[in-house]
C-alpha cells in the first residue's frame, strides 16, 4: 500500500518522463508537492524504491527510472486528467480576473462525496467551478464533487479533489461511479455486477469492498475528470 504522498511523487515522475523524457529534479518534486526540504523527497523516493516501483541508477543526474505501477494505475479505464488550479476562495492575480478562461464552462459543484464510508447523499448546490469544455464528454449534465477520504488513492484521486460527473444511470464494469446506496448515501468507488449484486470496490487496500443486492444501488454518475487544486 502507498501513501497519498508517494502515489503523488510516482504520477509526478511519470508524467514529467512521458512529456520530456527525464525525470524531474529533486526541487521540482519537492516544489510540486509543496514539501519544505528535499529530504521528505529523499525518504519518498526511499520508500517507492524499496517497493519496488523506481530504480536508482548510480553516477548519473536524475537517474530514476519508473519499474512498475500500482495496479489501478496501470489497468484501463479511468485516468484522472488533472486541472491545477487555485484552492477555493484562494486570491487569483488581477490581471487573471478579466481574461476569460478558453473553451471553459461552469457547472454545479454539488458539495462532497465520500471516497471512504458512504455519507449522506447531496443534493444541494453549493457553488459553480469552471472546467474545461473537453471534460464534458456525450450527452447529458454534468456536475462536480469535492472529494473527502482516501479510499480512491490508487487510482489517483485524492482527499479535497474535485471530480467531474457525467450523469447517468447505468454503468460498465470497472468505471468508477457515484452510487447512492439505499436512497440515503452516496460515496464514489469502483463499479462492478456481479449477477444480482453489486460490488463497490475502494482503490485502497485499507478498505473492504462492499456488496449489496442491484436493487440497493443506484448510479448516479461516472467519473470523467479530474481537478486538483495545489
Amino acid at each position: 500500500m502507498l501513501t497519498r504522498k508517494q502515489i503523488e511523487l510516482l504520477d509526478f515522475i511519470r508524467s514529467r518522463i512521458n512529456a520530456e523524457g527525464v525525470p524531474p529534479s529533486f526541487d521540482e518534486m519537492k516544489e510540486a508537492l509543496g514539501l519544505k526540504s528535499k529530504s521528505g523527497i529523499h525518504r519518498l523516493i526511499t520508500a517507492l524504491e524499496e517497493r519496488g516501483f523506481i530504480r536508482r541508477m548510480a553516477h548519473r543526474a536524475r537517474a530514476l527510472d519508473i519499474v512498475k505501477l500500482p495496479e489501478a494505475m496501470e489497468k484501463p479505464g479511468f485516468a484522472p486528467r488533472v486541472i491545477q488550479g487555485d484552492r477555493p476562495g484562494a486570491a487569483r492575480p488581477r490581471a487573471a480576473l478579466d481574461v476569460e478562461p478558453v473553451d471553459a464552462m461552469e457547472i454545479p459543484l454539488m458539495g462532497r462525496i465520500a471516497a471512504g464510508v458512504p455519507i449522506e447523499a447531496i443534493a444541494h448546490v453549493s457553488r459553480h467551478v469552471a472546467v474545461p469544455g473537453e471534460l464534458m464528454t456525450g450527452r447529458g449534465a454534468h456536475y462536480a464533487l469535492e472529494v473527502k477520504g482516501d479510499s480512491m488513492i490508487e487510482a489517483g484521486i485524492n482527499d479535497g479533489d474535485i471530480v467531474v460527473i457525467r450523469e447517468q444511470n447505468t454503468a460498465e464494469n470497472g468505471d468508477i461511479v457515484v452510487a447512492l446506496v439505499e436512497d440515503s448515501e452516496a460515496t464514489l468507488k469502483r463499479f462492478r455486477r456481479r449477477g444480482n449484486m453489486i460490488a463497490l470496490e475502494a482503490a485502497n487496500p485499507a478498505y473492504e469492498t462492499r456488496v449489496f443486492p442491484d436493487h440497493m444501488v443506484k448510479v448516479q454518475g461516472r467519473l470523467v475528470g479530474l481537478i486538483r487544486s495545489y
